[in-house]
């Protein structure tokens, strides 16, 4: 009998092990208050259990939605998302708690959250971009951070986010600058002198106050010399000339180079 007894245990445990009875039918936080809720989800993100603590906070939301605590708790899914690496679901949560609370004292902070997701999201796929041809990359997450950033400094000029918007913005107007110019590039090297022309000129437009512009200036200039248009190109040229004299795209000799510095980009 004993024996019997003890097959049987043994086999619960082990049917237990393999997963077979679950511990989550029954909710332990059932009878939680919104406090505990909170702050239990707080500690499940202070021990980097993201997952868990958006569970919690969801459910906080759910049982308690119009308390303090469940407005600060979208806001910490939000974050807790951008943590757990699910960008698309952070900026999700960062817009459905902006929507829903645009007068809430810590909204700063959701736009805020918006543009550093977007820019860490384009900052962690730099690296594939090696290998890829310049004119296939999309930088929109870039130009959505700017967005964001842009938006947190038009409405919240004094927010302690604020600065940090303001630098990362410049950042990513350079940035910007240099992927056009590097796909105008991308386009002389193959032929392609109307599109590079385009681009450069898009270039100068759009981000006219950024280093890019004077390369990009080149390289129109370069085009225009390609497409057999002279006179377009001796007037690029001596705009440049007038803007940067200093530039070492007015030297002939550029780079080591006999022959004029505007069949650089035009490939070898």
């Amino acid at each position: 009998m004993k024996l019997r007894s003890l097959a049987a245990l043994l086999l619960a445990l082990a049917l237990a092990g393999c997963g077979w009875f679950k511990q989550g039918e029954i909710d332990v936080t059932a009878d939680w208050s919104a406090q505990r809720l909170y702050n239990e989800a707080k500690e499940e993100m202070s021990g980097g259990n993201w997952n868990k603590a958006v569970k919690l906070f969801e459910k906080l939301e759910a049982r308690y939605p119009y308390g303090r605590y469940a407005q600060q708790a979208q806001l910490e899914i939000a974050y807790a998302y951008y943590r757990d690496n699910e960008p698309a679901s952070a900026v999700a949560a960062a817009d459905r708690f902006i929507k829903l609370h645009p007068n809430h004292p810590n909204v700063d902070y959701a736009y805020y959250l918006k543009g550093v997701v977007n820019f860490n999201e384009d900052m962690g796929i730099l690296a594939d971009y090696a290998e890829q041809d310049p004119a296939e990359r999309d930088p929109k997450s870039m130009r959505d951070a700017f967005d964001a950033f842009k938006e947190l400094a038009v409405k919240f000029p004094e927010s302690k986010y604020t600065p940090d918007a303001l630098a990362r913005m410049r950042w990513l107007v350079n940035a910007l600058a240099s992927h056009e110019l590097a796909v105008a590039r991308y386009y002389m090297k193959r032929g392609a002198y109307v599109a590079a022309a385009n681009r450069a000129q898009f270039t100068m437009k759009t981000y006219p106050e950024t280093p890019s512009s004077e390369e990009a200036l080149a390289i129109l200039a370069a085009a225009y010399d390609q497409m057999g248009l002279p006179e377009l190109r001796d007037d690029t040229v001596r705009v440049l000339a007038k803007n940067f004299p200093r530039s070492p795209y007015l030297n002939t000799k550029y780079a080591g180079r006999q022959a004029p510095w505007w069949k650089l980009w035009a490939g070898d």
